[in-house]
């Protein structure tokens, strides 16, 4: 559904993303974890064509965003980071306006308006103004509109950001729910939890380049199933180990306390990149 090879974009002499490549199946949601400035949302905007690439191919649907821009467009929804609604107009006018401007049919816009607010529960917000709306009620809409005019690929530009952890995981419970309703989802995030929850796959990507991609799963077993924190010249450090045995061994060896735990998403990026999400 998605195909993308050897992406690269400079901003000046800095290489924002350095050959990179991936492939997302139909109806599967795809996580693009990584930092802040490491080339998450440059690839979300060169791929539903608001930024240039300097090299590389993009196909969506096996449509090359290059030789078919407009079918390209038509395949795809954007919920983009930051709010761009009409704050000054209501729920139902945001709609309408998406729709006018994908050609949709009076009357199938007004349908189309009555099962998204459904869907998104928000029936009781026709009416409302958008700038009288909570942040969590916001991302609704956008997700809504985003859906207006019935894509097969959803693209999500960390779309949970800001938002308090009660509401950002009632977010999810929609997104699962686009997802098993057929969509593709492109989803990019710093939330650690938000990708271990959502995705069939992960992508990590770091300084623009992908450095490992599989399930949550694989990417954790890759370093191991149990991890120690320990205490090492007053510097927090990690032992990971395949058995809960071996680990508890590791800790009746060592004098200072440990904590024993599960292997999580955040340790194998730190351990295949060196650093901290966030």
């Amino acid at each position: 559904m998605i195909e993308v090879t050897g992406l690269t974009r400079k901003f000046g002499a800095k290489a924002a993303l350095s050959g990179v490549s991936f492939t997302v199946g139909a109806g599967e949601i795809f996580a693009y974890l990584g930092p802040n400035g490491a080339g998450k949302t440059t690839t979300i905007r060169i791929l539903t064509s608001l930024t240039r690439r300097d090299g590389g191919t993009v196909r969506l649907n096996s449509f090359d965003i290059e030789t078919h821009p407009l079918e390209c467009k038509s395949q795809f929804g954007i919920v983009p980071q930051h709010t761009n609604l009409d704050s000054d107009l209501s729920v139902e006018e945001n709609l309408l306006i998406h729709g006018l401007l994908h050609h949709m049919e009076r009357q199938e816009i007004t349908q189309r308006t009555g099962e998204l607010l459904d869907y998104m529960e928000m029936s009781d917000r026709r009416q409302s103004l958008v700038k009288n709306l909570s942040g969590g009620l916001k991302r609704r809409l956008l997700i809504a509109r985003a859906l207006m005019h019935t894509p097969r690929i959803l693209f999500m530009d960390e779309p949970t950001v800001g938002l308090d952890p009660a509401i950002r995981r009632s977010l999810w419970g929609f997104i699962k729910r686009i997802k098993n309703d057929g969509a593709t989802i492109f989803l990019t995030t710093h939330y650690i939890e938000e990708a271990e929850f959502l995705a069939d796959r992960v992508a990590f990507l770091d300084a623009g380049k992908i450095v490992a991609e599989d399930t949550s799963a694989n990417l954790m077993a890759a370093i191991g199933q149990w991890a120690v924190d320990y205490l090492d010249d007053n510097r927090l450090q990690t032992a990971f180990f395949n058995s809960r045995e071996k680990a508890g061994d590791y800790v009746l060896n060592r004098a200072n306390g440990c904590t024993v735990r599960r292997v999580n998403l955040e340790d194998a990026f730190i351990s295949m990149t060196g650093r901290k999400i966030s």
